[in-house]
């Protein structure tokens, strides 16, 4: 069973402290959201298009443009809002977040603070010490994205790509739940699993279209719990933000350099102020990037070109019904269904794709864990050697794996042979049955056939029979040899009996 907690950890001890301090860590995670056009124009989100060239007009804050909400991009914001068992808020609206920058056009970001979309929820991050923790949601709200500058392409220029301008985000903010910085990754990491099983954000990271902005802070041990109790924030410590992370390595990395920053800051006598940084990961320092703002510094106030949002239950209801699995049953009903290990349900759910290609090999093989075995150590190792390939690149579709995994039940071929058929099937597009017909490589079941090799191996090796008469383990040896003899088509079971049996063992 998971073991699941609100409390904090152990107190997590920072090389070349005086004292002990335990992390705080809050996220707010910007998912861009799936779909064809943006949050609140026609334009399209394709990802790669030449600079500039997916910008509508009301993108790029032309005089008289008005803004037109697309519904896809609710329905996604719900669905995600869904799948983290959050509270789904009927009534929503927009706000104006007012500032200046070269890639928002607009002078301001329509995004929603008093209003959002979606309430309270929650997310089970499974730790690597085999217990999980529930972290709190906040809240999810809809708001559109900036452009991006670029500085690299002039040395006395700088240039503005729009084509980002207007793509729905979905920020996701969580409690200060998280207390270090692998669970801040894991963290990141679940969600984005939920998001891709969801349909609702691709999750690329490479891409920017999934990244996080870290707060961290330091408290002495005792004053979580005493923030647990009262809800009082400053016993947490002062927050500061790290902006635009987009590698899980970086998240863990900058949530460790920031921490040590602000214990030395302290136990020097000094005061940690509360601002926004950025990660340098080629110095491994954080460094700061402006004062940290507050509300009243952006001047938010409701967008008078759009009415508050009001939609209907029934609307969210249907949305509910036609959720897919989610990770978590998912994994559960593998465990229960194909009596797979905690490890290997988890190995498998962790991407939606492989999940499926596994069920589907599971299903044609007749046997889950067999099945999961070969998709785990053979197919995953083979993609991982090839260039690190995704299940989508594989050349051995789930229905030719679940041909070898039934051939191997049947008792057709035997697990040396398998590997040989599935590395003709993997390079050479050729049917694994057609393969084992083809080129002779059934296995040998004739007790007679095995009988006969087994005598054979025996009559030529007198000394070893005294050996293994004298020392059992040394059985084996002659098992590996009758396999050999028979290219390793006899069946494994029947030799290990009629060696045992011929030696007296």
């Amino acid at each position: 069973m998971l073991d699941l907690e609100y409390a904090a950890p152990a107190p997590k001890v920072i090389a070349g402290a005086k004292h002990d301090w335990e992390l705080v860590i809050g996220l707010e995670v910007h998912a861009q959201v799936a779909t064809k056009a943006k949050l609140f124009s026609g334009a399209s989100t394709l990802f790669g298009a030449e600079p500039n060239s997916n910008v509508a007009f009301v993108d790029a804050g032309m005089p008289g443009m008005l803004p037109v909400i697309n519904e896809a991009c609710v329905a996604q914001a719900v669905r995600t809002g869904l799948g983290l068992k959050a509270e789904i808020n009927l009534f929503s609206a927009f706000d104006r977040k007012n500032y200046f920058y070269p890639d928002l056009p607009q002078g301001y970001q329509i995004s929603q603070l008093y209003h959002p979309i979606v309430g309270e929820g929650e997310v089970l991050v499974e730790l690597g010490d085999g217990t999980a923790r529930l972290v709190r949601i906040e809240r999810i709200h809809l708001e559109q994205d900036a452009g991006k500058s670029i500085h690299d392409m002039d040395p006395t220029m700088s240039f503005v790509d729009l084509n980002r301008t207007g793509v729905a985000l979905m920020e996701i903010v969580s409690r200060p739940d998280i207390r270090g910085p692998e669970e801040a990754a894991a963290f990141v990491a679940k969600l984005r699993q939920i998001m891709r099983y969801l349909g609702t954000c691709d999750g690329n990271m490479q891409n920017g279209n999934l990244r996080a902005d870290v707060n961290v802070s330091i408290c002495r041990p005792g004053d979580y719990e005493k923030y647990q109790a009262t809800q009082d924030f400053s016993h947490l410590g002062t927050r500061c933000e790290i902006k635009n992370m987009n590698s899980m390595r970086f998240i863990q990395a900058a949530i460790e350099v920031e921490a040590r920053r602000q214990i030395a800051i302290i136990e020097d006598g000094g005061a940690v102020v509360q601002e926004t940084r950025l990660y340098d990961p080629d110095k491994n320092e954080t460094r700061s990037m402006r004062s940290k703002e507050e509300a009243h510094d952006y001047r938010y106030f409701p967008d008078p070109d759009l009415l508050p949002l009001e939609i209907e239950q029934a609307w969210v209801d249907d949305i509910a019904a036609n959720l897919p699995e989610l990770p978590d049953a998912k994994k559960a009903r593998f465990i229960a269904s194909f009596g797979l290990s905690d490890y290997d349900a988890s190995v498998l759910t962790a991407d939606v794709a492989n999940a499926a290609y596994f069920e589907d090999v599971a299903k044609g093989g007749g046997d889950g864990k067999l099945a999961a075995n070969w998709v785990i150590n053979e197919l995953f190792g083979r993609l991982k050697k090839d260039g690190d390939k995704g299940i989508t690149e594989s050349p051995i579709p789930a229905a030719r794996l679940a041909q070898i995994v039934a051939l191997i039940k049947a008792e057709t071929i035997s697990g040396k042979i398998a590997k040989d058929v599935f590395d003709i099937a993997y390079t050479q597009d050729r049917d694994p049955e057609e393969i084992v017909k083809t080129d002779g490589l059934e296995q040998v079941t004739d007790t007679g056939a095995i009988e006969a090799a087994v005598d054979e191996i025996i009559a030529a090796n007198p000394a070893q029979v005294e050996k293994a008469k004298a020392n059992p383990k040394l059985a084996g040896w002659f098992v590996g040899q009758v396999m050999k003899s028979t290219g390793g088509k006899a069946n494994p079971a029947a030799v290990n009996a009629l060696v045992a049996a011929k030696l007296g063992l």
